[in-house]
């Protein structure tokens, strides 16, 4: 368990499970339980990750009277399939279908995904990656990208989002998306 200073507050941290969660403890912090890999490890259970990131994407689209419909699932799955991003047309290669989906209805679907926050561009990359965590549409996100395996890590933007905050307001800008991309070589290769 671990305090930080988030905004001038302090947050307690407890760190297992596959996804965050917050909720206020009874003492007035908010609790935030994170899975503590921002980077899964190699051996992870990954079909575990994948069901729980698909069964998200069901209870989100349901909650929000909205259709995780065939197509929206494989391209959600085909992202899934690895922590990397995957750009439309490797999706396209990845979906498992007897004809060939037409790019538009892939980038259709991507689409839908992103705007549900099921999926996030990577900018850098022109590619996609599946987001299993569960904030809100406005939130800072900060994207570790390894530069020798490509994996991605969505990383919690901390006091980054309350200093990001306070510039824009103080420029009189809205953001739309506010992200941060880093590259750099994740813990799992610089360990080889």
């Amino acid at each position: 368990m671990a305090f930080f200073r988030f905004g001038g507050n302090p947050l307690e941290y407890r760190l297992y499970g596959n996804g965050p969660w917050a909720a206020p403890t009874p003492w007035g912090r908010i609790q935030t339980i994170m899975s503590p890999a921002i980077f899964p490890a190699p051996d992870h259970d990954h079909e575990s990750c994948t069901s729980a990131a698909i069964a998200h994407a069901e209870t989100q689209c349901v909650t929000r009277g909205q259709r995780l419909t065939p197509m929206r699932r494989q391209v959600l799955e085909a992202l899934l399939s690895s922590h990397r991003p995957l750009g439309a047309y490797e999706i396209i290669d990845r979906l498992q279908q007897k004809t060939r989906p037409a790019p538009i209805t892939v980038y259709r679907a991507l689409e839908f995904l992103r705007d549900n926050g099921l999926v996030h561009r990577i900018e850098s990359r022109n590619a996609f990656v599946a987001c299993v965590h569960n904030h809100e549409s406005g939130d800072l996100v900060i994207f570790l990208i390894c530069e020798r395996c490509g994996a991605v890590g969505e990383a919690p933007g901390g006091a980054a989002t309350e200093a990001l905050k306070a510039s824009s307001r103080a420029a009189g800008f809205s953001p739309k998306s506010p992200l941060i991309e880093v590259a750099g070589i994740c813990a799992h290769c610089r360990d080889r």
